[in-house]
């Protein structure tokens, strides 16, 4: 993220992801003290969720957004990165699943 430079602005590292399976749920991962950071920093007004594309990045990204998405932050934006086909990679061979998230994710040229 720091490296790609188009994000100037702090973040937080929830340190895992939720896998049930796993025994990994909200108490393992560092979710209380994002909830410090959103009610006690300065006027927080966007929480960008970078997850990964697999089935627990999406389930924690699906958590963070109920979570988040209530009467207690009603001025948070909640938004996430887009995800789709990578740089040098051939349209012919990704799955369904990740063009139809590049197509969801398309922006005027």
């Amino acid at each position: 993220i720091d490296r790609s430079g188009a994000f100037t602005g702090t973040y937080h590292v929830l340190g895992g992801r939720l896998s049930p399976l796993d025994g990994i749920g909200p108490e393992q991962l560092r979710i209380r003290e994002l909830d410090a950071r959103l009610r006690e920093d300065a006027p927080i007004t966007e929480l960008i969720i970078a997850t990964n594309p697999s089935l627990e990045g999406e389930a924690t990204a699906s958590f963070l957004q109920n979570r988040y998405t209530t009467d207690e932050f009603p001025t948070l934006s909640i938004t996430r990165i887009a995800r789709g086909l990578p740089m040098g990679s051939d349209v012919e061979y990704a799955d369904p699943t990740t063009l139809a998230r590049a197509l969801e994710g398309r922006k005027r040229a």
